[in-house]
């Protein structure tokens, strides 16, 4: 296998070197694709589009690993699909490539490499970061993963949520009700109470004025083991449909068309995050400047925000007859 040189390396290093990153980045981006055509001419999903500036959201985020955790120990779940954006992107990354044959929701992607990375250091810790997000502060960001990663370290039963502080009404974010403080330790990291994805407007209404809840960011740290429990517990039909695959071992991994056949679409925020509270704690970061960039509306956010003007705006603005672009038209003006 071409791969087995970079694996043995990896056998071999330091035992502190527990750091992994799993990179998010197989969605199809569709709530956006009138944007991106616009930019660069073709549907491609945005992680994959320099959307605020002259670099791509995924180099964004190779960059925001990179600060955390070695090259070598950051892999990338794609989607075969992609393969025209992705290869010339993760140049330098061959071997570090998990390609799905289709996109089937966020679980699938994180247990095939969860269980890849635990062949490999049954001790890892591993950071989940999705490639389509934006972070005005990323030197708070930064601090906030590697604090994640200690608590990680220090609580290897639990997976450590990454939330930011609510400040609007927002129903299109999973939202974390927060439990007690967890004892002897600062005062921003919590257990989970609760976790509502997109909830309805009362109740995120009612959390954002209690002022106890986060924004999950769905940047998760935790000790393989707790991510594969968690798992086995809400997705046991998943987790069983995924362990017949053949595992990334260090060189760029194809999944077989014929077992993803049999692996069931699967949301993780809906199907594990919310049945697991109890194997989870967050740590609730301030001042992250922390957007999805889920729609026109918070890509407008984002450039107000860092002061971004970006040459497609004026084309937006002449082309869209929406909400979201007369916003944009006052954001320019």
């Amino acid at each position: 296998m071409t791969g087995r040189g970079a694996l043995d390396n990896r056998r071999t290093a330091p035992a502190s070197n527990r750091r992994w990153a799993v990179i998010l980045a197989g969605g199809d981006g569709t709530r956006l694709q009138g944007l991106t055509r616009l930019i660069c001419g073709d549907n491609r999903p945005k992680q994959f589009c320099p959307l605020l500036d002259g670099q791509t959201l995924l180099a964004h985020t190779m960059r925001r690993a990179e600060r955390s955790v070695a090259r070598p120990q950051i892999v990338f779940a794609l989607t075969r699909t992609h393969s025209q954006y992705y290869s010339r992107e993760l140049e330098g990354f061959e071997g570090n490539r998990i390609v799905q044959p289709s996109n089937k929701g966020t679980a699938p992607p994180i247990l095939f490499s969860v269980l890849s990375i635990e062949q490999i250091n049954g001790d890892a810790l591993v950071a989940i970061l999705p490639s389509d997000h934006h972070y005005s502060n990323e030197t708070r960001f930064t601090a906030a993963l590697d604090s994640a990663f200690e608590i990680a370290a220090e609580h290897p039963e639990s997976v450590v949520l990454l939330g930011v502080q609510p400040d609007r009404l927002e129903t299109e974010y999973g939202w974390i009700e927060l439990g007690p403080r967890v004892a002897s330790y600062n005062s921003e990291l919590h257990y989970v109470h609760a976790f509502w994805e997109k909830p309805s407007q009362e109740i995120a209404l009612s959390l954002l004025g209690r002022g106890h809840a986060a924004w999950n960011t769905f940047v998760m740290v935790g000790h393989v083991g707790a991510f594969l429990e968690m798992i086995a517990q809400a997705i046991p039909d998943v987790l069983s449909a995924v362990r017949q695959a053949r595992l990334w071992t260090g060189s760029e991994t194809h999944i077989e068309e014929s077992v993803y056949n049999g692996v069931p679409p699967c949301d993780f925020s809906r199907r594990v995050l919310s049945a697991e509270t109890a194997r989870q704690t967050v740590l609730r970061a301030c001042d992250l400047g922390w957007s999805d960039l889920g729609r026109p509306e918070t890509v407008l956010a984002a450039l107000e925000e860092n002061r971004l003007k970006p040459w497609w705006l004026t084309d937006w603005m002449r082309r869209e007859r929406t909400p979201a672009a007369d916003s944009l038209s006052s954001a320019a003006a």
